[in-house]
């Protein structure tokens, strides 16, 4: 198994077993990783993806299982916690050679300037598939949204 630190993918074949994990905290190491994730079975990779320059973590990474019985174990689990966290693990789906991405309707906006409206949101995102739901919350001064897309 191959545990990387550097944001290199090796294998860009598409693997059933593979899982995208987001939400890593900077804690993360790929040895925590590799320990929480081989309670649901044995692991052929485990990294965790880092910014080229300074090394640090970007907050998600990768796992492979050996088998996709196990990656479906670790699926059926509704809650991960790890390192204080709440991790967000989803099967890996190829974007284009040495790219993955998840299939996933939600995103996240911050930085949105004072004064932006739901309205403006859903125009500008309604471009690229319908808005099904924005969320606003607000912490301190700054405006945060989760725009869900069906696209």
């Amino acid at each position: 198994m191959s545990d990387q630190m550097n944001g290199g993918v090796t294998d860009t074949c598409i693997d059933p077993g593979k899982l995208f994990v987001g939400g890593l905290s900077w804690q993360t190491t790929p040895d925590s990783l590799k320990q929480y994730f081989q309670k649901f079975g044995e692991l052929k990779e485990c990294f965790i993806m880092c910014e080229p320059n300074s090394q640090r973590s970007r907050g998600f990474g990768f796992i492979t299982f050996r088998n996709t019985e196990d990656c479906d174990k670790a699926m059926s689990v509704e809650h991960h916690i790890l390192d204080g966290k709440k991790i967000d693990p989803k099967k890996a789906f190829p974007k284009g050679p040495n790219k993955f991405v998840t299939k996933t309707k939600k995103i996240f906006v911050g930085g949105i300037q004072h004064g932006t409206t739901e309205n403006d949101m859903r125009d500008y995102f309604g471009k690229f598939g319908e808005v099904t739901d924005v969320c606003e919350k607000r912490k301190k001064y700054r405006l945060r949204l989760c725009v869900d897309t069906t696209a």
